[in-house]
């Protein structure tokens, strides 16, 4: 299974990126192919967080227009919504310690932790922080 990180939504969401063909065609490719992806949770919440904020986009997408983006994702029959399972502390605290991990970080292994504990086989961001946790596989599929 595909994961996909806050800023691949990001880039596919906002037609101001310049990233956002190559992302929206990703998530199409994703969407519309019967194996199972997944977008974990807190890239969701990070998602609205940061397209509709004022100070960094000029002007923010609106919160509707942004709710409605994650719902159109999830009419993806094979799209799988992923959160911490009963483990997670156990499987954050080794992503944590695994990549001596501090600060801010601890969102991205928060994430990295539940594609482990579902067992997303690559997880697809654009954050080169990502490759400190050893334990998945992180591809960006907007280089070529």
């Amino acid at each position: 299974m595909i994961g996909v990180d806050t800023n691949i939504l990001i880039y596919a969401h906002r037609r101001d990126s310049e990233w956002h063909q190559r992302a929206a065609r990703a998530l199409e490719g994703l969407a519309e192919n019967p194996a199972p992806w997944a977008i974990p949770w807190p890239c969701v919440h990070e998602f609205l967080s940061i397209v509709t904020h004022p100070r960094i986009y000029a002007p923010p997408s609106p919160g509707a227009k942004a709710i409605e983006q994650v719902e159109t994702w999830m009419e993806s029959p094979s799209l799988v919504l992923i959160g911490e399972l009963k483990g997670h502390w156990d499987e954050l605290k080794k992503t944590i310690t695994g990549g001596k991990i501090t600060g801010g970080m601890v969102h991205d292994a928060r994430v990295a932790a539940i594609c482990i504990e579902h067992g997303v086989r690559e997880l697809w961001s654009a954050d080169r922080d990502f490759s400190r946790f050893g334990r998945i596989t992180v591809r960006n599929p907007l280089t070529k």
